[in-house]
């Protein structure tokens, strides 16, 4: 291997001409930092290497450009006839070809940052045809499917998921900056729990056990908080069998955290400034656009309860103690499905999640939730009935859930009861009695205050996009037809599916 990056010989290269490694000396972008100011007609006499895909090409004739582009940017390669080595072989090319070149940084007489190619080898193939730049792929089903193109192609695909690893990154630190360890618990779980969803069940071999992908890490963090770790956080993919539409992935990421000695007034105010921190960092303000509306995510948000909220949005005065044929009536003039196990406080849950959570554009907290639908909460110092519990709400959509935590065994086992009954009234969302959780709760857990923010529906707001599968990499989707897998016939849906307890459903 030469001091450039071209192999020296054939000893180094595979059967079918490509080597077996190559070493960039130079990034696209570097080059534009480093020479961007140069005049037209300008050579400069360094010489570097640089590797990527070969976007855009123009032959004309004894003279042929390309468009290199690399993780960092794209940069012109000017390849003259008499100068490039094989050069009928690189004008060969085609779009989407991998290429290592070697040459010296020059600009055209046009202006043009560019690369006089001295030496090069193909890297790789493409063998199937890449899209034009310019024209992308205009398919977003191809785009979700094909993210391996896409990347390549779109240029705001791209950037999403690069600030998407920044933003993880960035709340990582702040969260350490306060004193949180992050931690990992189990993906497997022998009781379902944390959250009010369905489930996806596996089956352990050795064990002869059926267990189920976690829907939340709830309950494995808090014991940790019984443990000693007074501040927790784990960033985890959770897992979720229901519906799929523009704000819902079976499989999708959280960041769940536990602080020891806080209520939820202390975790509204962590969440609102982590996440004005997060906009300010990443873009600078925390005045955005967002789906053609304007969002103002500064510190503080507006607390409003969620009986204030019915009354305002929806013209409702309702509270536990309506009449439930009252609250029946005025979800069935809804179309709310009612089922019969159904008290007051699902009932003006339904309500709520039907007629206001989508009008409220935010930021908001909304706090104060019914205890029949908060089995984790604590029970509400002031409001009987009620818990202390929120969820944020941003653009219409829940981003966070969180509360003031449970801590009595006794009162935690009657709402666990209580949901195993539901479950067997035919409700497939509700938990389970967790005896090791409750035994863990016996040898006390402090006051706690809980947090869980849908990290996706978190980058979908600060990369001003409006559906899910574009800030996930490889979203959930039916089978392609004819790629061995057959297409299921079976409804797949777009159903909504949102989950009573726990954030980022």
């Amino acid at each position: 291997m030469s001091d450039d990056g071209i192999p020296e010989s054939s000893e180094s290269m595979g059967t079918d001409g490509i080597p077996y490694r190559f070493e960039p000396t130079a990034t696209a972008a570097g080059l534009h930092a480093a020479h961007g100011d140069l005049e037209a007609g300008a050579e400069t006499g360094i010489v570097v290497t640089l590797a990527g895909r070969l976007m855009l090409r123009r032959d004309q004739g004894k003279l042929f450009f390309g468009v290199l582009q690399d993780a960092t940017g794209r940069v012109q390669l000017f390849a003259p006839e008499k100068s490039t080595p094989d050069f009928a072989g690189f004008t060969g090319l085609h779009l989407g070809d991998w290429v290592g070149v070697t040459g010296e940084v020059i600009v055209t007489r046009r202006g043009e940052l560019s690369v006089r190619v001295g030496e090069w080898v193909r890297l790789a193939a493409a063998r199937r045809p890449f899209p034009d730049k310019w024209h992308g792929i205009s398919d977003t089903d191809t785009r979700y499917r094909q993210r391996y193109v896409d990347l390549w192609v779109t240029d705001e695909a791209r950037e999403a998921f690069v600030l998407r690893s920044r933003a993880l990154s960035v709340m990582r630190r702040w969260l350490e900056d306060r004193g949180f360890l992050e931690v990992e618990t189990p993906v497997f779980h022998p009781i379902p729990g944390g959250a009010l969803a369905r489930p996806f069940t596996t089956h352990h071999n050795a064990l002869d056990l059926d267990l189920y992908l976690r829907i939340a890490p709830e309950l494995y963090l808090k014991r940790l908080t019984v443990g000693g770790m007074e501040r927790v956080f784990e960033v985890a993919r959770v897992f979720r069998n229901e519906g799929v539409s523009t704000r819902h992935n079976p499989e999708f990421t959280m960041l769940e955290l536990y602080q020891a000695y806080a209520d939820y007034h202390d975790i509204m105010a962590l969440v609102e400034e982590l996440v004005a921190h997060l906009a300010e960092t990443l873009l600078g303000t925390t005045q955005l656009e967002y789906d053609g509306r304007q969002l103002d995510l500064s510190v503080p948000w507006r607390r409003a309860t969620l009986t204030e909220l019915l009354a305002e949005h929806a013209g409702l005065e309702i509270d536990l103690d309506t009449p439930r044929d009252e609250l029946v009536r005025l979800c069935e003039e809804r179309d709310i499905p009612v089922k019969d196990h159904d008290g007051p406080g699902k009932l003006i849950m339904e309500l709520y999640e039907k007629t206001t959570e989508p009008e409220l554009w935010g930021p908001v907290f909304v706090v104060d939730y019914p205890k029949e639908v908060s089995p984790l909460s604590r029970d509400h110092r002031d409001r009987p009935g009620w818990v202390e519990r929120f969820e944020g709400i941003v653009a219409g959509r829940e981003l966070c859930n969180a509360f003031t935590e449970l801590v009595d065994p006794d009162d935690q086992r009657e709402r666990f009861e209580a949901q195993e009954a539901g479950r067997a009234a035919g409700d497939d969302e509700a938990m389970v009695v967790d005896e090791d959780y409750l035994r863990a709760l016996e040898y006390g857990l402090p006051p706690t205050g809980g947090l869980g923010i849908g990290i996706d529906r978190l980058v979908m707001l600060l990369t001003g996009t409006t559906a899910i599968r574009d800030v996930i990499l490889f979203p959930t989707l039916r089978p392609e037809q004819g790629l061995g897998t057959p297409a299921d016939p079976g409804d797949g849906g777009d159903g909504e599916g949102d989950a009573d307890e726990g954030a980022g459903s």
